[in-house]
């Protein structure tokens, strides 16, 4: 398909893999209208769920050659929804066959994958972005605007502690890429990596990073990430191996905004001032988290908008040299 009819038509989109994220964008792509399911690519040894999925949500075509799914001239945008280490090969493969690409988080497991990433969509004259949901929320743009209202910014707390089912199977033995260092698993990466996000998105990048981390064959299973800023200092908790109240605090000298839920999420937040009244705000377009990162991805797509997909990139070079130094602080090596 030729830029311009993408414009005109629906953006023919491929998804690759068949793992619960993906599970969780098709729960809600019929609400995605500028979008039609085209393909949807995995292994052989996937075939059963990968055609359930075709069934189920009417996409038209079960790939397992990548070749042959990225040949198909009605794909004109791949969504990468593979494992952490699969990302960079599997994005840039699409790039180089004229598709645009939006690529899960983590977007690559080091900042030379992702500045190669970037170089070849710049050549190429595409779109690429990461999946990453908060930077496109309606609230999370809210929590911003909000900020200056607080005073000068003292403290900002953030804790994602979730426990995982996959860490059940690793205390039996049983490593599944989510805590396989070398599939770039872990808690930083994993759950961490959004708080990365949520406050790298509010602040810009911080002056010193530190991470102390639960480590556990050579992978951190839990850990607290401190970002220091020239006037506040910054906590961040991200959990795998235990549970906990999720929330996030940031807090200045006139007031307090209080987030309860997922940084990934943002269902709504609290502004907190001496002498008010709490004011609860919530102006989400969709009730699911992943609406509006796809309605930007679109919107960039149809509009060939370079200048939205580079500060996006920027941002996420950004966040992943936070994360590069937080692993590297704490010992911790990703990839084979």
């Amino acid at each position: 398909m030729t830029v311009a009819q993408v414009r005109d038509g629906a953006i023919g989109l491929a998804i690759l893999g068949a793992g619960m994220i993906v599970n969780d964008f098709l729960s809600v792509a019929r609400d995605l209208p500028d979008f039609e399911l085209i393909a949807i690519f995995g292994l052989e040894s996937q075939r059963g769920p990968l055609d359930e999925l075709a069934s189920t949500h009417g996409i038209r075509t079960v790939y397992t050659d990548y070749e042959e799914c990225l040949a198909d001239p009605d794909v004109d945008a791949v969504y990468v929804g593979l494992p952490n280490h699969l990302h960079y090969a599997f994005a840039r493969q699409a790039l180089l066959a004229g598709k645009h690409v939006i690529c899960e988080k983590p977007f690559t497991l080091n900042l030379s994958e992702l500045r190669d990433l970037r170089a070849v969509a710049t050549e190429q004259g595409l779109i690429l972005i990461e999946a990453v949901t908060t930077q496109y929320l309606t609230n999370y743009r809210l929590i911003k605007e909000a900020i200056p209202s607080l005073g000068d910014l003292k403290l900002i707390q953030c804790n994602y502690s979730q426990y995982s089912s996959r860490y059940s199977a690793f205390r039996r033995g049983e490593v599944l890429p989510a805590f396989d260092p070398a599939k770039g698993g872990g808690a930083l990466m994993d759950i961490g990596i959004y708080n990365i996000h949520f406050v790298v998105g509010l602040c810009g990048e911080p002056t010193s990073v530190h991470y102390t981390a639960n480590i556990e064959r050579g992978v951190d299973t839990s850990g607290i990430l401190v970002l220091e800023y020239p006037t506040f200092k910054v906590v961040c908790v991200g959990a795998k191996d235990c549970g906990g109240p999720v929330r996030s605090l940031i807090q200045g000298d006139g007031g307090t905004i209080v987030m309860d839920g997922p940084p990934n999420v943002c269902e709504s937040f609290t502004v907190l001032k001496p002498g008010e009244e709490p004011r609860q705000v919530d102006e989400k377009v969709h009730e699911h988290r992943m609406v509006e990162e796809f309605l930007a991805f679109s919107k960039m797509v149809r509009a060939l908008d370079f200048e939205d997909r580079d500060a996006r990139l920027a941002h996420s070079e950004a966040v992943l040299e936070v994360a590069t130094v937080a692993l590297d602080s704490a010992g911790i090596r990703l990839g084979a």
